[in-house]
């Protein structure tokens, strides 16, 4: 195979937005820098959202700030209005990523907005930035596209209309979000194919949750139609605040297990991405850290792309 797959390590930001527990400013700085050192070259480190509401994410600004230091590191936050997006810009972010869910309950819940006046937000962020001097990535994430925990299914045809007015919205770059983890692999093909028929190559990523135990299985469904950039999290942390019954995203370490061990190339260093886990299990000892890999250690029939 021999394709290199792009990994967003979304730890510092989904990972901890649920955690029970506070993780300290100096102990996300540390335990980034331990992601960076192990190869992940495009991490989530925050979001851009009210402090009131997701305390976790209070020290985003300085974060990120510092994060910056990090040489060839893609620093990404998340921002959910234009206030966020402005937020993350003035911050210095290369990427800000925006929620759109394809739930309109959902979305209301999430950001405060229905489906549809949020696609308008996007666009104004999009012609905000774009009116800027220095260039910053905007990424959309088209959430509860296979599923949603207050609507129950969700209708691919919808799925590929709001990712279509997402992209003449003008973004870079559109993922599709398994926000609460119920996709299946079936799902997952055909939501990417209606999708890729409505955007073309703008659909890049897949972000996936791990709720039903199927979320590597719907990574490689993901793979099997051109999906080459993937969202996951170190020790499967995660979840939505605002989607009853989202649990962790799929795990950084058990991904890049499966991925090198079939001949795609990551980037990723997995004893060092194992030994990223102390800090954060010590930080929030009261976070169980999921990961087959670290559980069975890494098997001698192991060899990198």
């Amino acid at each position: 195979m021999n394709q290199e797959i792009r990994i967003c390590e979304v730890g510092p930001r989904d990972g901890l937005q649920m955690a029970r527990g506070m993780m300290s400013t100096a102990d996300k700085l540390r335990w980034i820098g331990q992601l960076a050192q192990a190869g992940l070259r495009e991490i989530e480190v925050g979001s851009f959202v009210s402090p009131r509401l997701v305390p976790q994410m209070a020290d985003t600004g300085s974060v990120l700030q510092e994060a910056l230091s990090i040489d060839g590191l893609t620093v990404c936050a998340l921002a959910c209005n234009l206030k966020g997006a402005i937020a993350a810009y003035e911050a210095g972010a290369h990427v800000v990523a925006f929620p759109i869910s394809v739930s309109d309950t959902h979305s209301r819940a999430n950001v405060g907005k229905g489906t549809d006046a949020q696609v308008e937000v996007m666009a104004s962020i999009v012609d905000w930035v774009r009116s800027q001097a220095r260039p910053m990535r905007i990424d959309a994430a088209v959430a509860t596209a296979f599923g949603c925990s207050m609507e129950g299914p969700v209708p691919v045809d919808r799925v590929a209309q709001v990712a279509a007015a997402v992209a003449r919205t003008g973004v870079d770059e559109i993922a599709l979000a398994d926000t609460v983890g119920y996709a299946h692999p079936a799902l997952v093909r055909e939501v990417v194919r209606a999708t890729q028929d409505a955007v073309g190559t703008r659909l890049t990523k897949l972000h996936l949750h791990d709720t039903m135990g199927l979320g590597l299985a719907n990574a490689l469904a993901g793979l099997d139609e051109g999906i080459r950039a993937f969202d996951s999290c170190l020790g499967g942390l995660g979840g939505c605040p605002f989607a009853p019954g989202a649990s962790g995203n799929i795990v950084t370490e058990d991904l890049v297990f499966m991925l090198e061990s079939m001949g795609y190339r990551t980037g990723v260093d997995l004893s060092r991405l194992l030994a990223a886990r102390p800090l954060l299990a010590d930080s929030l000892p009261q976070e169980a850290l999921r990961s087959g890999v670290a559980a069975a250690g890494i098997p001698k029939t192991f060899r990198t792309a």
